[in-house]
């Protein structure tokens, strides 16, 4: 069978998943709140049993392909190959997940197709496990719900060195868009419905940035702030993200673009003055910077923010209309020609 998983865009609310998760420790930590929706682009797949091997053949979004890449179906081989890191860890994690927890075979997945940058900050890697995780639900009959995709898709990508929190497996929910609501280890997850079409433009901003190094910096936070520097990224991803995030709920409801904008707006700068001291090396994000003060693009966005952990990753425009989305394109190809800009539309609901 054929499988397609997207992509994740955190509309709002970066971080604060896990960050929520340390209230089962320090019960005074906010509720994280993130409101994401699935990318138009993603990783497509056709995939089939082998009762013995997980082979996996992987396109980049380049065109370009790995070498195929193949494992026995055996724990310890796939926990260490996980554990390694790599590309393919996330493969091989997620398949040690369902080996220990529903004794499956193995796979064959051939990924002809990737639209989806990268380590972008656009859960490349979450989306890679839920493909792994449905594929092994749908060809075993496991009869397993999204939420239980997720789940195991989630262990999958952490038994890998990777520290994503469980907001970026649900991609598994396609192009819906989700709030998620983090309290310890309790997660309510709402899908919203949507008034009108909302149009956006994902931007790849062409340079690199170290996703765990920002990480690590701000789980130092945590669980008990023991300076001012501590406090304010506690006070960002807690009080401050989760009103932002929740009147976003409302505005993306009502399909009410400019407010949106306005929220992405104050939510950068809240984010510059609280978040950045606490890593300056990789959120200081001079192109992220560069792209969001650009005076042509003005006319034609209500806001824009950084996406994922934030950084020189990638960034997100809300624009004014369908039109406007083509132009913003036109812009920035030929303003960053190393930029790379995808379209993204939510539908009305």
């Amino acid at each position: 069978m054929k499988i397609f998983v997207p992509g994740r865009l955190c509309l709002f609310g970066e971080h604060s998943d896990w960050a929520g998760e340390y209230r089962k420790i320090n019960p005074e930590i906010e509720k994280g709140y993130t409101l994401i929706v699935g990318t138009n682009q993603g990783i497509y797949a056709s995939v089939k049993v082998n009762y013995t091997e997980l082979i996996i053949r992987a396109s980049l979004c380049d065109g370009g392909h790995y070498e195929p890449f193949r494992l026995p179906m055996e724990s310890n081989t796939l926990k260490s190959v996980a554990q390694e890191g790599g590309f393919f860890s996330y493969a091989a994690g997620t398949a040690y997940q369902f080996l220990i927890h529903y004794g499956v075979g193995g796979l064959e997945v051939n990924n002809y197709l990737t639209d989806l940058p990268i380590q972008k900050g656009l859960s490349s890697s979450a989306a890679f496990c839920v493909l792994i995780a449905r594929a092994f639900n749908r060809l075993y009959d496991l009869k397993m719900t999204i939420r239980q995709e997720m789940e195991l898709a989630y262990l999958g990508e952490r038994t890998t060195p990777s520290l994503c929190g469980r907001m970026d497996q649900a991609c598994a929910y396609g192009n819906r868009p989700i709030l998620m609501i983090f309290d310890g280890e309790h997660i309510d997850l709402r899908e919203l419905t949507v008034s009108k079409d909302l149009f956006f433009v994902i931007v790849d901003l062409g340079v690199s940035k170290n996703t765990q190094e920002i990480l690590r910096r701000l789980n130092d936070c945590y669980p008990f702030a023991i300076n001012t520097q501590q406090q304010n990224v506690q006070k960002y991803l807690g009080s401050i993200s989760s009103i932002i995030t929740q009147q976003a709920v409302e505005a993306l409801q009502l399909g009410d673009a400019k407010l949106l904008g306005a929220l992405m707006t104050k939510a950068q700068a809240e984010f510059d003055r609280h978040v950045i001291p606490a890593c300056p090396s990789e959120l200081t994000a001079n192109k992220l910077h560069l792209l969001l003060d650009h005076e042509p693009l003005k006319p034609y966005i209500f806001g824009g923010k950084g996406v994922g952990s934030q950084g020189d990753g990638t960034a997100q425009l809300i624009v004014k209309n369908k039109d406007c989305q083509r132009k913003v394109v036109e812009i920035i190809q030929q303003d960053f020609p190393q930029m790379q800009a995808l379209k993204l539309t939510i539908p009305k609901t």
